[in-house]
Formats: C-alpha cells, sequence, structure tokens
C-alpha cells in the first residue's frame, strides 16, 4: 500500500464532523478550527499548528512528519521550517553590533558573496550539498580557500546563533578547506625604503611605524591617538580592548621609531598651530583619520617596482627581525601581539638569509669542534 493510500485510510477513520479526541501519549491528533485542519502534539508541551488546508490528509501528512521528527528528538517546528537566510543574517550582524565585533567590514565583505547564493532559501533548506555547491561556485570564481574559508565561518555562525535562539533546530555540516595560501611574503630593508619613497607624506610614517612594529596597521595604528605615544617614557601603547585578543600592548620605543614618532608628533602640532584645531590622531591625513590608503600603498609597490607587496608583509618582517635580532620569544610575542606560540612560528617565518646564517652558525660550531680534536677531521672519520 502506497503512503498516500495509508494517509487517506487514517484520514478515513474519522470523520470530518467528529469532536476533537487525543490519541494516546505520544501520537497527537488532529482538528478542525472552521474549515481548515488543525494538529496537535506534545514535545516539551502541547503545540498546536494549522496545516492551512481544508484537506484532511494534509493535515495527517504533517502530524505524521511532526511525529517523525520527535522520534529523532529534533522537532523543526513551524516557526523553524519559516526562519529565512535573511532572517539569519540579521541575527548575525545584530550579534557583531552588540559585541563591537572588530571584523564588522570583513563580515559584511563575506555576507556580499553569501547573499546572492543563499539569500532565496529558508534555513531549513541549506543543506551540506547546497554549502558544497557554494564552494565549488566560489572556487570557480577565482576565490581563495582562506577567502571561502571566512564566508563559511560567517554562515556557520548564523546558525550557531540561530539554534540558541532557536529560530533553527538543525546546522548543516559545514566544513572548512585546507588553506595553503599562506603568504610568506617579506619587505626587505632596501625594498621598504624604496615603497616608503613613493607614498604620499601623511601615509609615509604610519607604515614606516608598521615595519618597525609589525602592528596591523588599519585596527592598530591608524587608530592611535597622540595620548597613545609616550616619548618621555618610550612607549608606543595599545590599550586593552583595542587589539584582536583583547590585550593590552606596549612597544618600546626604539631608536627609529622615535625618530619617526617624534617628527610626526611635531608635524601634527605645527599643523594645528597653523589651522587652530585640535588633532587627536597620531597618523591624520590633514587633520583627518585615514580611511583608506590601497590605492596609494599600490602606486607605490608598483613605482618601487615589487607590486606584489601587501601591508600585512610588514608583520612578518618584524617577526623575522625580532628572531634576527635575538628578541626572546616571550618578549617578541608581547611586542608584536602574538598570544600564542603557534601563531607567533606561522609569522616566524625562516627566510634565505636567516637558513645561511644558520648555516654559517653551524659550520662555526663544528669547526670549533674540530679545533679542540684536531685528530678527528669529521664524523665520518670518526666512525671508522
Amino acid at each position: 500500500m502506497s503512503d498516500d493510500a495509508k494517509e487517506q485510510q487514517i484520514a478515513d477513520q474519522k470523520p470530518a464532523n467528529s469532536p476533537r479526541r487525543q490519541n494516546r501519549r505520544g501520537q497527537g491528533w488532529i482538528h478542525q478550527r472552521g474549515r481548515i485542519w488543525w494538529i496537535s502534539y506534545s514535545f516539551r508541551g502541547v503545540h498546536h499548528e494549522s496545516s492551512g488546508s481544508r484537506n484532511r490528509i494534509d493535515a495527517v501528512k504533517l502530524l505524521r512528519r511532526r511525529l517523525a521528527e520527535i522520534g529523532k528528538g529534533n522537532l523543526i517546528g513551524p516557526d523553524s521550517e519559516k526562519t529565512t537566510f535573511g532572517d539569519l543574517e540579521r541575527g548575525l550582524v545584530e550579534d557583531y553590533r552588540i559585541n563591537a565585533r572588530r571584523s564588522a567590514g570583513r563580515l559584511e565583505t563575506s555576507l556580499k558573496h553569501l547573499r546572492p547564493f543563499f539569500g532565496l532559501y529558508r534555513a531549513i533548506q541549506v543543506t551540506s550539498d547546497l554549502v558544497t555547491s557554494y564552494v565549488v561556485a566560489r572556487q570557480a570564481e577565482g576565490a581563495a580557500n582562506a577567502t571561502i574559508n571566512r564566508e563559511l565561518a560567517a554562515l556557520k555562525r548564523m546558525f550557531t546563533l540561530g539554534k540558541r535562539g532557536r529560530r533553527v533546530e538543525l546546522m548543516p555540516y559545514i566544513p572548512m578547506l585546507k588553506e595553503d595560501n599562506i603568504r610568506k611574503g617579506f619587505s626587505e630593508a632596501g625594498e621598504f625604503r624604496a615603497i616608503v619613497a613613493n607614498l604620499p607624506d601623511y601615509l609615509a610614517p604610519a607604515l614606516e611605524t608598521a615595519y618597525i612594529t609589525g602592528w596591523r596597521i588599519r585596527d592598530e595604528l591608524l587608530t592611535r591617538h597622540n595620548s597613545h605615544v609616550d616619548l618621555q617614557n618610550g612607549w608606543l601603547r595599545l590599550e586593552p580592548g583595542e587589539t584582536k585578543n583583547g590585550e593590552g600592548r606596549n612597544f618600546p620605543l626604539t631608536s627609529e621609531l622615535r625618530f619617526v614618532l617624534e617628527a610626526q608628533v611635531a608635524r601634527t602640532r605645527e599643523l594645528e598651530k597653523s589651522t587652530g584645531v585640535i588633532i587627536p590622531w597620531l597618523f591624520h591625513r590633514n587633520g583627518k583619520p585615514i580611511k583608506e590608503f590601497r590605492r596609494a600603498w599600490k602606486t607605490a609597490c608598483r613605482l618601487a617596482g615589487v607590486p606584489d607587496r601587501i601591508p600585512h608583509d610588514f608583520r612578518r618582517t618584524a617577526v623575522r627581525n625580532l628572531e634576527r635580532a635575538g628578541v626572546p620569544r616571550s618578549a617578541a610575542m608581547k611586542m608584536v601581539g602574538h598570544k600564542t606560540e603557534s601563531i607567533y612560528r606561522r609569522y616566524a617565518i625562516a627566510d634565505e638569509s636567516m637558513l645561511r646564517e644558520g648555516a654559517a652558525k653551524l659550520s662555526a660550531l663544528h669547526q670549533a669542534e674540530r679545533d679542540a680534536t684536531p685528530k678527528i677531521r669529521s664524523i665520518s672519520e670518526a666512525r671508522s
């Protein structure tokens, strides 16, 4: 007997004009309100739900589906079925706003790609297969795995918040992709000077500071006020809550950094005198905060002959320079702002010059050992 025939048989067992009757525990029941058939069932309380139909068979089908969901311990329910991608998106944006998350710009970029693909779907229709189709489509557009992962992370966060708020009951499996496009670029001193020489005067001090400190340009340097520089005691400060990991940070003023910041503070004071306007920002453009610098950066890199450089290369360069200088790793992590050693090691990438320096030091050690034991000229001779 087909499912439709079984449902028709169930529907025929009780005439439409019979009074409502509750079935045994866990079975639920159907009844009419006016000409529309409704269902009722128990799951953490009694639920009443309209089938939206005048046909009793439609109510039977809906009741069977709800009882099957209850049997699996995952009642979806009418509210969850109505939740759309737009509902989940609004929940995520609100969460970012309430918690003042610093990556709101990155989120909006992710949503611009997620929205056209998932925007017409209800949450219950977003399956693992649909997520896979999205990944395939984004890869066909040339998006890097790291970029897609940021978008998938936003999608996963939407469902997490939706489930917490009982807007969804089930979450699709959203796997992360392997990221094999981690950049390993550095800015050598000569390249860096060439880039700075082609930067606008208002931007050069901020980039010079980034090269020395390894601090994030947009979130950690362009947000600095003059009050964050202590020239007397020799510190550049980030207050708790201003950093990505939430911890405060102090960078001691090296001679090079002091030279850059003293000159920048002096320029700011001259501008304040000439305009009569107080300028709170450490780095600014004619007294206004610097919002965007990508075009100026690309132009400077092109003129310097290194068009593939990105500002984040300065962060790797600063870590490498700290390693070269022999700064203890615990101190270097505090200076640059890496909370875990695994993240620090990701940035402490050995370049060719470091490897050659390491080989030279190893050769010197072996030479010292040979000088101490002249009869043994090599490891192979010792074995023989």
